[in-house]
């Protein structure tokens, strides 16, 4: 920072100011979490001179934060993939369930940007589509903060809810699945080739709030890519070529970590477990009818705190995936189910 020409290139040096911050924030975290076990040590020493028993649920409640500090900086510790640290770029997908599963998609993009304001995180909408009645048919959105990326990619997969439909008159228990699809937002320029004759790019009428311009114009753009069947697609961007320039950066990130995994005989695909949005492909399980578990089906990791979990509290979930990755993913909890 005391070089001459440090604010000559005002993007660089904020992105330094950015990482310094972080440093520092996670000196002062582990000094603090220090503090606080030779704190807890204390009280126990004086607890057991004085045999003073009053003291037991104070040292509790210490040791509660204390546990809880300590997780997060053990799961920031897990985050060392190479693009952990980036922004993420999120889709939902209503799937089986017709608008019962357009409002459980609803309900998860309510989830994540609750988890995402916790975290000080920012979101930022890309593409969105409606449901017919209620609901979302499809959102992708970006979500901005240190190692975003990193937290949201435990969420990539089938997310199923089983619920007393409000959209049901007879009041019957029903299922619904939306896919979530979750990529870091690489903004390096990568080295992928993509040939003219293997996409096929659509222009098409933004939709959603933005004023006249976003209805009255052609702006919003589809890219598909017929080798992989990947499509991505934007219209957050004012002009139709922005637009273009932020689904082409997507497309070639999703062919990047397609090509990577491909390298390292990967078994999953872009969408890793997003297969067939129905039976048999969550990831987790939502059910508040007749009894309330939200259930990671991958790593056992669950709770029966369903109203905290859609609130945006999915640091059980993340953290639970981020071990089981570093144990090398073995299988599934519920695969001898």
């Amino acid at each position: 920072m005391e070089a001459p020409d440090f604010w000559d290139n005002v993007e660089t040096s904020q992105a330094k100011m950015k990482e310094l911050k972080s440093l520092k924030d996670d000196v002062e975290t582990l000094a603090g979490l220090t503090q606080q076990f030779e704190d807890i040590e204390t009280l126990i020493e004086m607890a057991k001179e004085e045999n003073d028993s009053s003291l037991i649920p104070e040292v509790e409640s210490e040791l509660a934060g204390f546990l809880e500090t300590f997780e997060s900086i053990r799961m920031k510790t897990l985050l060392s993939g190479e693009y952990d640290k980036d922004n993420a770029i999120v889709s939902l997908h209503a799937g089986a369930g017709g608008t019962e599963s357009c409002d459980w998609a609803a309900m998860l993009y309510r989830m994540f940007t609750r988890f995402a304001g916790d975290k000080g995180f920012s979101v930022e909408v890309l593409d969105s589509l409606d449901g017919e009645e209620a609901g979302i048919k499809s959102i992708t959105f970006q979500v901005n903060g240190e190692n975003a990326y990193g937290y949201l990619k435990s969420e990539k997969g089938v997310h199923r809810l089983v619920r007393i439909s409000p959209f049901n008159a007879a009041g019957k228990r029903q299922t619904s699945f939306v896919s979530c699809d979750v990529m870091p937002d690489i903004e390096e320029d990568l080295d992928i080739e993509i040939n003219d004759e293997d996409i096929r790019i659509d222009t098409y009428r933004s939709s959603g709030a933005g004023g006249q311009h976003i209805n009255k114009t052609s702006s919003a753009i589809r890219i598909t890519h017929f080798p992989t069947g990947i499509v991505v697609q934007c219209q957050n961007e004012r002009s139709q070529h922005m637009n273009k320039d932020k689904a082409m950066q997507m497309l070639k990130a999703k062919l990047y970590l397609l090509k990577q995994q491909e390298n390292a005989q990967k078994a999953a695909g872009i969408r890793g477990e997003v297969t067939e949005i129905g039976w048999g492909n969550q990831i987790r399980s939502y059910v508040m009818q007749p009894y309330t578990m939200v259930k990671d089906h991958r790593t056992g990791a669950e709770t029966g705190n369903v109203g905290s979990v859609l609130d945006g509290n999915l640091d059980i979930f993340i953290n639970g995936y981020l071990k089981w990755l570093s144990l090398g993913c073995p299988k599934r909890a519920d695969s001898e189910e």
